[in-house]
């Protein structure tokens, strides 16, 4: 098996190659939204969404090639909350990645639409014929159901609202938790088991993916707080120390530094484990979820 670097840069340019073929060629019309879109598409990133869920549609012995679209289309999703996360409106960030953030580019207005249009065209390609013409229409029903829930006020847009409206406030563990299985894990979540479901999984081994995803969200989350407190800008590509600037409430700001990292590792040994009835085959979503946990980027 070679090294798990090897495998996640291996698999970002796999989906690189796809992201730009489920977009609007640079000619379309519009040119400037599109320009915008694909700013922000394209300004770099782990794709780590899309790469679950590829690597759990391997998990349960399916094609990962079939599941690229839909693979996509979780990344437009998750460009687009980062395109508004950084408006000035929101967390006001001015880099994102070590390049301008899409307002300071194009205008808020623009940035808006463009992130607007991600949105969209991630459901457009949700029931495209590069996927209906692969699976049925009752399969692509419950992806598309999965990622708007995932997606929508009960899933990352909770989590945001409640980010916003906590900052600046003494709040309790469970809404901070809240915040964190709704902004992070949701979508993180989606991805894996979307992948289960166009990889041909069971209900039993889907029902698995999404506690994995569930924990390994969880755990995301709280390893990008550890970042905000001893990342470092350059290595990070953006600024550090804004959750504390913003007042926002976090892991290491609630319990301190040592006990985030410990729930992280546990979060993510909890993940790992509701693998524990699937084989060699998802050996890359346990290797994931470790990397999750210890990157510094």
């Amino acid at each position: 098996m070679q090294p798990l670097e090897d495998y996640l840069e291996q698999q970002r340019q796999r989906v690189e190659v796809s992201l730009d073929q489920c977009l609007p060629t640079p000619d379309s019309y519009p040119p400037l939204l599109m320009e915008a879109m694909r700013y922000s598409v394209f300004a770099g990133g782990k794709r780590l969404r899309p790469i679950l869920t590829l690597a759990a549609a391997e998990a349960v012995g399916g094609d990962a090639e079939r599941a690229l679209p839909a693979a996509s289309a979780l990344e437009y999703i998750h460009t687009y909350s980062m395109i508004h996360d950084d408006l000035p409106a929101m967390d006001d960030d001015d880099y994102r990645r070590g390049k301008l953030t899409n307002h300071k580019v194009y205008g808020d207005a623009m940035a808006i639409l463009a992130g607007d249009a991600l949105l969209t065209h991630a459901f457009e390609i949700l029931s495209s014929p590069p996927l209906t013409e692969c699976f049925p229409a009752a399969l692509l029903q419950q992806v598309s159901y999965r990622v708007a829930r995932a997606s929508g006020s009960f899933g990352m847009i909770g989590g945001q609202v409640m980010d916003i409206v906590s900052e600046g406030k003494q709040v309790p563990l469970e809404v901070l938790e809240y915040i964190h299985r709704h902004k992070t894990a949701a979508l993180l979540t989606a991805a894996v088991t979307v992948g289960g479901l166009l990889g041909g999984g069971t209900p039993e081994q889907v029902q698995d993916l999404e506690r994995y995803g569930h924990d390994v969200g969880w755990a995301f989350q709280i390893a990008d707080d550890l970042l905000d407190v001893e990342g470092d800008a350059m290595t990070i590509g953006k600024q550090v120390g804004r959750d504390a600037v913003l007042e926002k409430v976090t892991y290491p700001g609630l319990l301190g530094v040592e006990p985030s990292r410990q729930r992280a590792t546990e979060l993510m040994q909890q993940g790992i484990a509701a693998l524990s009835d699937f084989g060699p085959c998802a050996e890359r979503l346990r290797q994931i979820a470790s990397y999750i946990v210890s990157r510094n980027v």
